[in-house]
């Protein structure tokens, strides 16, 4: 049943939407709490970047490393935030730069920053599904050490997760909510058993809390012990994932069960992705500036998904997918690429608010104050550096197996957005909406349980 309470705050979230020049578009049906579980899906992102981890410094870059990073991070969201809760639209940081930049700059800006959104959106799902793939040929090493699989195999299993994260999202997008329930209690109970089995058996010995909390040896790495502990935060395509092995030491045992975990959590993530994937493309259509646009920005009455993003966005990763056929180097590349676009695009307008003196920001209903300054400042400063960072390579001296193409791959898509600007969106892009032009029906029922107000 829906309260006056839930009703009048939705009413609110609507009205706010038209005042940014949008009418809701698809119903809202997921809260905050439970989308935040997936994302992160712990497990699974701990267990992706170990390999890296290990070899530039092991427990103390996955331990203080993990705090460190999760700190600075947290200036990047407070920063966003206070521009969210002022404008709260799923255009997301692109609409906030056409919002916030200078009347001469919007466009372009808004426009680098769009396609910085839905080429990281791309890759980071692409990079989540074929991480899930890696973790269910983990999970097959446990029983079978002499089994290697050939990149054809591993391909194979990508498309059927990729597959299966589409066709939920496209077939069952109404039990998403019960899916992010379902995440939050496996991800959780996953956690805990890993932590109870694991610490109960340690079944290769136990460290002291030294070596635990302050154990540090990045001679595998090649770099400097400083620079060394920095590269041990890149991202990873769990390419000969040691995860299971690990646990298989540590258990004295086969532990598929604990690969299960992960591979359980990656699943959810996947589906999670997609869908937001797909809700970066549709947007973006919605405002011309991607090829067929029109087509790309229509939404299934019946299922209440944009079916043409998704399937767009779902192709996407399945075409570049087959890089991995041709070479794991080039293809691992397009994880570095990912974490860069999204840094960049999300950085973009906490520096184009920083650069105005922060004048938007005195009426949000969420505010900094003081420390606003300050907080947005460290956000540019850590997302600059860590562009920077997921751009160099893992170990060195570097070989043509061992470099990181990320860099690379950025420009590449660079060009491509510029060249279409050229051609096309000069001419047609004319930013996002400021004032609405469809009205929103009357009648439209959002679910109570919504705690987030983004404009779908």
């Amino acid at each position: 049943m829906e309260t006056k309470d839930s009703l009048d705050t939705d009413m609110t979230a609507r009205e706010g939407l038209h005042q940014l020049g949008y009418g809701q578009a698809m119903i809202r049906n997921r809260g905050l709490f439970h989308i935040l579980f997936i994302m992160m899906a712990v497990p699974f992102d701990l267990s992706a970047p170990i390999v890296i981890s290990l070899e530039c410094g092991g427990p103390v870059v996955m331990f203080w490393g993990w705090i460190l990073v999760s700190v600075l991070t947290q200036t990047l969201a407070l920063s966003l935030a206070e521009i969210c809760s002022k404008y709260p639209t799923s255009a997301g940081a692109y609409y906030w730069c056409f919002r916030l930049a200078p009347l001469r700059y919007r466009l372009l800006l808004s426009w680098i920053n769009g396609w910085l959104v839905v080429v990281g959106n791309w890759t980071v799902t692409l990079s989540v599904t074929f991480g899930t793939a890696q973790m269910a040929v983990a999970g097959v090493g446990i029983y079978y050490p002499e089994w290697v699989a050939a990149p054809w195999q591993t391909y194979v299993i990508f498309l059927g997760v990729t597959a299966v994260a589409c066709a939920f999202s496209l077939f069952f997008n109404r039990y998403l909510p019960t899916v992010d329930i379902l995440c939050v209690c496996w991800t959780a109970l996953g956690i805990l058993a890993i932590l109870i089995c694991v610490s109960a058996t340690a079944a290769a010995g136990r460290r002291p809390i030294s070596f635990a909390l302050g154990g540090f040896d990045a001679s595998a790495s090649g770099w400097t012990p400083s620079w060394s502990f920095f590269i041990g935060l890149l991202p990873s395509v769990p390419s000969g994932q040691p995860i299971g092995l690990m646990f298989t030491l540590i258990m004295g045992s086969t532990a598929g069960g604990f690969t299960l975990v992960i591979f359980g959590t990656g699943m959810f993530s996947a589906i999670s992705t997609s869908c937001a994937a797909s809700r970066a493309t549709w947007a973006f259509a919605r405002d011309k500036a991607i090829p067929f646009h029109a087509h790309f920005a229509k939404i299934n009455p019946t299922s209440d998904v944009p079916d043409n993003a998704l399937l767009l966005s779902t192709a996407i990763q399945m075409l570049l997918g087959t890089i991995y056929l041709g070479s794991s180097t080039a293809f691992n590349a397009f994880v570095g690429v990912a974490v860069i676009c999204l840094g960049i695009s999300n950085a973009m307008p906490v520096a184009v608010s920083l650069l105005n003196g922060r004048s938007d920001i005195p009426d949000a209903p969420f505010r900094l104050g003081r420390l606003g300054w300050v907080v947005n400042v460290i956000a540019v400063l850590w997302i600059t550096f860590s562009v920077v960072l997921f751009s160099m390579p893992a170990t060195i001296p570097t070989t043509q197996a061992t470099m990181n193409y990320a860099s690379v791959v950025f420009v590449g898509f660079a060009v491509i957005s510029a060249v279409w600007y050229l051609v096309n969106g000069r001419f047609q892009y004319t930013g996002p909406p400021l004032v609405a032009a469809v009205p929103e029906p009357a009648n439209t029922v959002v679910s109570p349980t919504e705690t987030i107000h983004v404009a779908e």
